[in-house]
């Protein structure tokens, strides 16, 4: 019995300690103007997500500005050349490709010329018509030296002097948040005729007397065929660039398609080719943004790569007459890349646009061609050297026949007027003033029905035409109003 009794209590005296070592220690009472100490962050959840990495990498289809910075006299396929990129090439918020890096390439086809083509050039007296010439670019070299070897395709109709057109100011005075908006996009108008101005002081385009120098080697009937410095050609990757990569932190993902301020600028490219000849009303038009929006804080709001979805509001195609033609869209829908549609109302608030297509911007956003004015001079030049081809003088015998025989100064200004510098020598060649009023004649015929009776000019946006879309965001529901302003689009980390 005293053995049995001994055994219990040495049972009990186990069990008893095995529970006092599972029990957790008595949390301390914490003292007035103390803190607690936090637990082991294994045990306590986080609330702050960890960075994300995100690939700086340029995806296949972007294409690069690349602007010529050498004169190029076409001579053979395979012919080097080399310019220099004129827009900024982002990747995420990041610049990967600065303005001013330098692209290389060569000429890689000379076109062939019809027999029809070279018959209608030698009667107007060119002997050498202008041939289409195909180039292509292969390599990319960034300002700190790094070489990276491009695939691209450029994309066709590009290769021509460009200019950068904004829409005209409205004539109606705004008030309020109306006021500031329009305030804003009037800066984000001057901020990308800067960039564009600053991108085209690195070409060093040539002065007056070299582009005369060229305009009167071109009237001649046998000349050498140039791309100029300035051409633009748009180069499509085939192949993506890779940059690396970054860290996204938690804020900057927060940011991301968060609410537009008063009137946005977003940078984009159009993706839908247009042209007023073809284009019909109501026809689907897309962009994306080549450049990502950043609000006053610097915080990410429409990343690179946004789509903006809309639609042709009017079309006119050129008509007889000189009556030009005329093209207005609009873009209701702005799609991030991962992300929520959102509703916009947007218009264009300038364009890159050829030099010789003459496109104007109306205060709404429309596009229509212009006349030049020069056409009055040129005309009226036409019509003083016909005039001057009438000239009297002496008698000329024709099979027998007397005539008035033309004086030297008029059959010149008839050949001239009629066929350059070949209906000059044919002026001075052959004294006959009948051969003078015909070319007098026909030059003034074909000077007027150019200028003033011939189809008028098309307004004609390729694709990969840069543009400026004013964005306003639009209330489910709400009728359709013309947005009014924007803000800076981004010029990020470098």
């Amino acid at each position: 019995m005293p053995i049995r009794r001994a055994l219990c209590a040495i049972l009990l005296a186990f069990g008893y300690l095995g529970v006092m070592e599972a029990q957790e220690p008595p949390i301390p009472q914490l003292a007035p103007g103390s803190t607690h100490k936090p637990a082991p962050a294994s045990s306590v959840p986080s609330t702050t997500a960890p960075p994300q990495s995100v690939t700086l990498s340029v995806p296949k289809g972007t294409p690069l500005q690349v602007a010529l910075d050498q004169e190029i006299r076409v001579k053979k396929v395979g012919q080097p050349i080399h310019g220099r990129i004129i827009e900024p090439v982002y990747a995420f918020d990041h610049i990967v490709v600065p303005i001013g890096s330098e692209v290389t390439g060569q000429v890689t086809k000379i076109g062939e010329i019809s027999g029809g083509k070279r018959t209608m050039a030698a009667l107007d007296a060119d002997f050498t018509p202008e041939r289409k010439v195909e180039v292509n670019f292969d390599d990319l070299m960034l300002a700190d030296g790094r070489h990276f070897p491009l695939q691209s395709s450029v994309t066709p109709g590009s290769g021509q002097v460009i200019r950068f057109v904004a829409a005209a100011e409205g004539k109606e005075k705004k008030k309020g948040v109306k006021d500031a908006a329009s305030e804003k996009t009037k800066q984000a108008k001057q901020q990308a005729r800067q960039q564009w101005d600053n991108a085209m002081k690195q070409l060093k385009t040539p002065g007056r007397m070299h582009r005369l120098k060229r305009y009167v080697e071109a009237q001649l009937p046998v000349h050498g065929q140039y791309i100029p410095v300035g051409a633009v050609y748009s180069a499509e990757l085939t192949a993506p660039l890779d940059f690396g990569t970054e860290l996204m932190t938690s804020q900057m993902a927060a940011s991301i398609g968060g609410p537009l301020p008063p009137g946005s600028v977003v940078h984009a490219r159009l993706i839908t080719p247009l042209t007023s000849a073809t284009t019909q009303k109501g026809e689907a038009v897309e962009a994306v943004a080549s450049q990502p929006l950043l609000d006053g804080e610097r915080r990410l709001i429409v990343p690179q790569g946004s789509r903006l979805k809309g639609t042709v509001r009017q079309v006119q195609p050129a008509r007889r007459l000189k009556k030009n033609g005329q093209l207005r869209i609009a873009f209701q829908e702005l799609i991030p890349p991962d992300g929520v549609e959102k509703k916009v109302e947007a218009m264009l608030e300038g364009v890159q646009s050829g030099k010789d297509a003459n496109v104007k911007l109306d205060s709404e956003g429309g596009a229509a061609a212009t006349t030049p004015k020069t056409r009055y001079l040129a005309t009226a030049v036409s019509l003083t050297l016909a005039a001057a081809s009438f000239g009297s003088g002496e008698s000329d015998v024709d099979n027998g026949v007397a005539h008035a025989k033309a004086n030297t100064g008029a059959q010149v200004a008839g050949g001239v007027n009629g066929f350059k510098v070949v209906g000059m020598a044919l002026g001075l060649a052959v004294h006959s003033r009948a051969l003078g009023y015909t070319m007098g004649a026909y030059g003034a015929g074909m000077s007027v029905y150019s200028h003033f009776i011939a189809r008028g000019n098309e307004v004609v946006f390729p694709k990969n035409t840069v543009m400026e879309i004013g964005i306003g965001m639009r209330e489910e529901g709400a009728a359709q109003q013309t947005p009014t302003g924007s803000a800076t689009v981004g010029t990020a980390k470098d």
